[in-house]
Parts: C-alpha cells; sequence; structure tokens
C-alpha cells in the first residue's frame, strides 16, 4: 500500500482534516466561528499556538504598581497573535464571595490573620484556581494571568509547585515601583475613583489610598526566589530583571512585549492624511490638493489647541505640556499633512510599514468594474472582509501581521502619539487598542473631520472624538481608493469616482462649528466600574 498521503486524501482524512483547502493552515478560509484573532498566524487542532503548551503568570506586587494595566495590555497583545489568553482577577473572586455591600476583614491580608479571614481568603483563592484549571484543562486555554498581590516568597513557591502538579508553566511578573511620583500617578489615574475620595484633592486622595494600602498589607516580599521563573519591572519599565526565563518560545516573546511596555499615561490620535491631487491612485503617491493642504493646517490647529485645553483640565494652568510625537508613512500626502507639525518643531518620523492596504487588481475600479470583473472574488470577500485578498492584493490580516513592529513601537511610546496615516491602517491600530473583533475592522469609519484620541487606562483603553471645524464638507467622505467592499448588490451600483478625487464640484462655503469632545461609547467602563478601588 503506497503510504504516501496526496494533499486532497490527507485534507480529507479524519487525521488530517484542517479548515483550511489550501492544507496550509486554517486563517485565509471562510470562517466557522469568528473567533480567529487579528494578527494570528495559524491554526491549531488544539487551539494552543507555538508549540508552547500551557502557561500560567502570576502576577507580583503592591496595589497602585501598575499590575492589573500590564496584566490587561499583555492579554490584549497575546490575543491579537491568536494565543487563548484569560484574566483571573482575585479582586473579583473576593467581591462575588464577599456580596453586595460585605465587609472583608481588617486582617485579611495579614500573614497572622484571625482564622476567619484565613478561612475565607483559602475559599476565594481556592474558587480562582479551580477556575483557572477548568479553562487550561477543559476549554483548551493558553495562557492564564493570576492578578493578585502574591505578597511572600512562601506563597509563591507553594503556587509554582501547585501549578507544576497540573503540568503548568509558571512565569512570575513583578511590578515594583519606588518612585513617589509614579506612585502618586498610578494611584490618582486610576484608583482615587472610588466614593470614598470624591471631592478630595487629587494629590492628597492618592497620598490617602497609598497610605491605607500599607496598613492592610503590612508585608509585602520582593521577588528573588533563584529557583522561580520570574520577571522584575522596576518603575514601569525603566529597568527589568529576568530570572531564568528559558523555558519555551512564547515566554520569550512575552519577555520582549513587556521590555516594550509601560504603564505611564499618554494619548495617542488616529488621523488622516489630506485629500490628494490623485486620489484614486495607489501607485501614483500624488501630492495634496488645494483643499487637503487647507485641511492639514486646521487639523494641526485643532490638535494643539486640543493639547492645550486637557492640559489646563486635568492639571492646571501651569501643567507642563507633554511632548508630542508625530509618525506617518513615507506615502506624500501623509508627508505633506504632517509638515505644518515639522515647521512648529515637533519631530516627525516616517515608518513604511504603515503604508495603506495594498488594492491589487482594483485600483482605479469601481465598486460596479470590481463586481463584474471579479464577480467569485466578491463573493469569498463579502463572507470574510478581514481575510480574503484580491488577486495581487493585500487582506486587512497582511496589514495587521505587517503593522507587528508599529504596535510594539507604539506600546513603548512614553510620549503623547499623532497617527497620520490611511484609513485602513487606522482601522487595525486602533481595533488593537480597542479590542476590536476581525469581523468590526473592515467597518469602523475614520471622516475626515474627526481626530480619535485613545487613551490608556488599567482595565480599558478609552476613545474619544474630536471634531475638525471648518472643513470643506467634500474633504470628509471616505477615499475612492478605500475599495468600499462588500460592493452594493447589481441594482445599487455606485458610479465610479471623480478625475481628481471628485473635487471638481462647485465650490461650497465651508460651515465653521465648534463642538466639543465626544466620548466613545465604551461598554466595558461600565463593567469594570466597581474595580477601581481594588486592592489586588
Amino acid at each position: 500500500m503506497d503510504t504516501l498521503l496526496t494533499a486532497d486524501i490527507a485534507a480529507n482524512a479524519p487525521r488530517y482534516r484542517r479548515k483550511s483547502s489550501t492544507f496550509i493552515d486554517g486563517i485565509h478560509d471562510v470562517p466557522e466561528d469568528g473567533d480567529r484573532a487579528p494578527a494570528q498566524l495559524y491554526s491549531t487542532m488544539s487551539g494552543r499556538l507555538f508549540h508552547s503548551g500551557r502557561i500560567a503568570i502570576v502576577m507580583v506586587g503592591l496595589p497602585a504598581r501598575g499590575k492589573t494595566h500590564i496584566a490587561v495590555s499583555l492579554a490584549r497583545y497575546l490575543q491579537w497573535l491568536g494565543v487563548k489568553t484569560r484574566i483571573f482577577h482575585l479582586g473579583d473572586y473576593r467581591r462575588a464571595t464577599v456580596g453586595q455591600g460585605g465587609h472583608v476583614p481588617d486582617d485579611y491580608f495579614y500573614p497572622n490573620a484571625s482564622p476567619s479571614s484565613v478561612v475565607l481568603r483559602q475559599k476565594i483563592l481556592k474558587k480562582c484556581r479551580e477556575d483557572i484549571y477548568g479553562w487550561l484543562n477543559h476549554e483548551n486555554g493558553q495562557v492564564a494571568i493570576y492578578d493578585a498581590v502574591n505578597p511572600t516568597a512562601s506563597s509563591r513557591r507553594s503556587l509554582a509547585k501547585e501549578f507544576a502538579k497540573h503540568d503548568v508553566q509558571t512565569l512570575f511578573l513583578e511590578s515594583y515601583v519606588d518612585d513617589d511620583n509614579l506612585l502618586r500617578e498610578n494611584a490618582r489615574n486610576v484608583k482615587i475613583g472610588s466614593p470614598d475620595f470624591a471631592n478630595m484633592d487629587p494629590d492628597e486622595a492618592a497620598k490617602l489610598y497609598l497610605e491605607r494600602m500599607e496598613t492592610k498589607i503590612p508585608v509585602f516580599e520582593t521577588m528573588d526566589e533563584k529557583e522561580l521563573n520570574y520577571i522584575k519591572m522596576i518603575n514601569a519599565g525603566q529597568k527589568f530583571f529576568y530570572n531564568n526565563v528559558s523555558f519555551n518560545y512564547l515566554s520569550h516573546r512575552i519577555v520582549f512585549y513587556l521590555t516594550n511596555t509601560h504603564i505611564k499615561s499618554r494619548a495617542t490620535f488616529f488621523v488622516r492624511p489630506g485629500t490628494a491631487m490623485e486620489e484614486e491612485s495607489y501607485k501614483a503617491d500624488a501630492p495634496l490638493s488645494e483643499e487637503g493642504q487647507k485641511y492639514a493646517k486646521v487639523m494641526t490647529e485643532t490638535i494643539i489647541k486640543h493639547r492645550d485645553q486637557e492640559r489646563v483640565l486635568h492639571g492646571g494652568p501651569n501643567a507642563p505640556l507633554r511632548p508630542l510625537a508625530v509618525w506617518c508613512s513615507t506615502r506624500m500626502r501623509t508627508l505633506q499633512t504632517a509638515e505644518n507639525f515639522k515647521d512648529l518643531g515637533y519631530k516627525v518620523r516616517q515608518r513604511s510599514q504603515m503604508a495603506e492596504i495594498n488594492p491589487g487588481v482594483c485600483e482605479r475600479l469601481s465598486e460596479r468594474a470590481i463586481r463584474r470583473l471579479y464577480p467569485e472574488e466578491v463573493e469569498k470577500h463579502e463572507l470574510d472582509p478581514y481575510h480574503h485578498r484580491y488577486p495581487r492584493a493585500e487582506s486587512y490580516h497582511d496589514l495587521a501581521v505587517r503593522l507587528e513592529p508599529i504596535i510594539l513601537e507604539l506600546e513603548r511610546e512614553q510620549n503623547d502619539l499623532l497617527i497620520i496615516a490611511h484609513e485602513s491602517v487606522l482601522r487595525v491600530l486602533y481595533a488593537y487598542l480597542m479590542h476590536c473583533s476581525t469581523m468590526d475592522i473592515p467597518n469602523l469609519k475614520f471622516p475626515r473631520n474627526e481626530i480619535i484620541e485613545v487613551i490608556p487606562g488599567a482595565y480599558q483603553n478609552d476613545a474619544k472624538r474630536i471634531h475638525i471645524p471648518g472643513l470643506d464638507p467634500r474633504t470628509v467622505p471616505g477615499s475612492p481608493e478605500d475599495i468600499r467592499i462588500p460592493v452594493p448588490d447589481s441594482a445599487n451600483d455606485s458610479p465610479a469616482p471623480l478625475p481628481g478625487g471628485g473635487l471638481s464640484a462647485p465650490a461650497l462655503p465651508p460651515i465653521v462649528v465648534e463642538k466639543p469632545p465626544e466620548k466613545v461609547v465604551n461598554t466595558v467602563a461600565e463593567s469594570v466600574r466597581d474595580k477601581i478601588a481594588d486592592e489586588d
């Protein structure tokens, strides 16, 4: 019997069956469950990637040290890559056990706590760890992040032994902060939203919160266990210390990410470039049109004014203004849009990875022509607009993989950041920060009369729309090169865009309307509101 399997036999044999018709991976086929991650490179039968087994990342550190911020950021990055990751906040289990309005004993965190406090503590820990094992064993989880104080060396050693019995590799991650200014900033930004600190001066509230935590958690031992795998992040990434972190590829990937992240507050702005003289052409790389130059000037003024207003609102008239970095692609229209910032002394960096999505054979074609020439491709695209690519084109998945170096640099950036890029690039970067699903990404809208501001938070990021006043109405709609697919039905065919980006219509006087920044609705914010005064 011939034991050499052909691709056809292998693809249909139960042992080898995969979702992909190409017998390569399960990424670029029509999705069945919509669970694939934006930058996932391949799929496996178990759902676990990188041949890395199961990992428990155990957070270590006192409150207001940024543990939860780091855990959420790391989970977002791993989930973006397709690694099945879940955070288990011990504070959630404490609240669920104590009940609404319940009281946690004053000696709950003490090493010599009363018997009733010890029983309560063990009950909470048991339920949390049972859920961790259940998720890893029965739901094919890969990385479980255990978010708690874990203050003593003895408790950490016993925890590592317990995980090892369940064949789970353990990596401890300590956030150690001895910078008083950073501590106060963390407490002010995250913890003092509790009703206990209402109507108090933010600095005084932060000081009071930190004093409370010193009383509630009197004993804390920083990590120095030579036999354990651990990472110590000192002062929000100022220094790193590693010990024994050498057990698989994914652990090194995690370390690499952590060296690029921090917990300092900053804002990221997303904005599109101005309209170009040949707006519908990908290959032409045309310069800005006259309307595009006017847009660039007004947009620059709006950003500068908004940042100054935020400085006064949150820090007072004498507060310093955080530096602003400007990133753009190497395309002519983005460079010229950023020129005004360069003239004002801001540093502008060109990033070749931020080039717009390549339309391939669809360049300069109207939606009607695309439907007529490539009906089979259109059908595939309508089923999966994120992963499908037209002939000689890029998909959004290709773009997400290309942008990974930008995502790491975005995490590393400590100044406020303005990104000027094509709408396709903004969709992917915004989706990373706001944890959007793959099916949402192609439909995200970035009109030219809005600047999107994303502000990182411990439990979720917040976004605001900043209106750009006084724009010509013709510069607001999406660019023709966006390839607005799924295309309409044949009965609703839209005409091809006008030459010159559709800017040959009669001139309309711009309407100057000042609007305050508008917060983007985030349903996650309400779900984590009870965690803002968390002690874990």
